[in-house]
């Protein structure tokens, strides 16, 4: 065994070591961590899916353009023709005012008979646009249907826009929920994972006193404290991982048992394996983070 692999050994084993020195005080620090991680877990679960639905929506928007009751056959071709032209429109499609009639009353048979007592249909023509995948954005919406609007025989451009703006505030809404908890939360599992480095320290202030004088540099004695935050932070976010799997799936199966809410469980997601693995490592990143936090101190305190 060649000396770099010897120095290696005798990090990681003191790492582990340093693990095994306070047992109860080490599971406590992981299952925290764990718990606090778990609560950043679920504002992130509930944003990404929400962020997904957002994505559905936009991919799914239709937008209808209301046309003039005057608007005559060839007029209309004129304006189908114009909109069929339009770079910004992946497909159309006609609905006359007899289809609309038609539409009206499978949707709402109870209340068919509220257009029955006018004598002429009165519910308009329309063009249903859908745009192209680069222009489904709301603010490329938004600027198309202003555009249309404008056009000559349209008499009214609608959207689903009122769900959509909804949910982007929601959207928006946890997500400075999220960060603003993120944060508390990330500060608090540093100050756990320091406060377990610091007892492990306290412990073995003798053995870090004799490396000292031995002429063990600075970086040599903090490796394995810091390997040992970065396996409690990393533990504590796996279980973390763990524990938001069980919830949703728990989730999940309560929803196809409901009745009215299934169908929406096909719906949801967990994070992606590469969210996961970046989970992990932000885990190990705060547990190294309260390790040097804990060795400043120790430092500051022998000094």
């Amino acid at each position: 065994m060649g000396p770099g692999m010897r120095t290696l050994y005798y990090l990681l084993r003191e790492a582990w070591v340093n693990l095994r020195t306070n047992r109860t005080t080490t599971m406590v620090a992981i299952l925290t961590t764990a718990f606090t991680l778990a609560c950043v877990g679920v504002f992130l679960l509930l944003y990404v899916n929400l962020r997904a639905a957002a994505g559905w929506l936009q991919d799914d928007i239709k937008i209808i353009v209301y046309l003039d009751d005057h608007l005559s056959s060839d007029a209309r071709a004129d304006l189908e023709q114009q909109l069929r032209g339009d770079h910004a429109v992946a497909a159309i499609h006609f609905v006359s005012k007899e289809q609309a009639l038609g539409e009206f009353k499978d949707q709402f048979p109870s209340e068919s008979h509220l257009l029955e007592g006018l004598g002429q249909n009165p519910l308009p023509a329309s063009f249903v646009v859908t745009l192209g995948p680069a222009f489904r954005s709301l603010d490329a919406v938004k600027r198309w249907s202003e555009r249309v609007q404008g056009m000559t025989d349209v008499a009214k451009v609608d959207y689903n826009q009122d769900w959509i703006d909804a949910l982007a505030m929601v959207i928006r809404s946890i997500e400075l929920v999220a960060i603003g908890i993120g944060v508390i939360l990330s500060a608090a599992a540093v100050t756990i994972i320091a406060n377990t480095i610091r007892l492990t320290l306290l412990a073995r202030r003798d053995e870090i006193a004799i490396l000292r004088l031995i002429g063990a540099t600075t970086g040599f004695i903090r490796i394995p404290y810091l390997l040992e935050g970065a396996v409690l932070g990393g533990l504590g976010s796996a279980i973390s991982l763990f524990m938001l799997k069980l919830l949703y799936e728990l989730f999940r199966r309560e929803m196809r048992t409901s009745g009215k809410l299934s169908g929406l469980d096909n719906l949801l997601a967990f994070f992606p394996m590469p969210l996961c693995l970046a989970l992990i490592v932000v885990g190990m990143a705060l547990g190294c983070a309260g390790s040097f936090v804990s060795l400043r101190r120790f430092d500051e305190a022998k000094a």
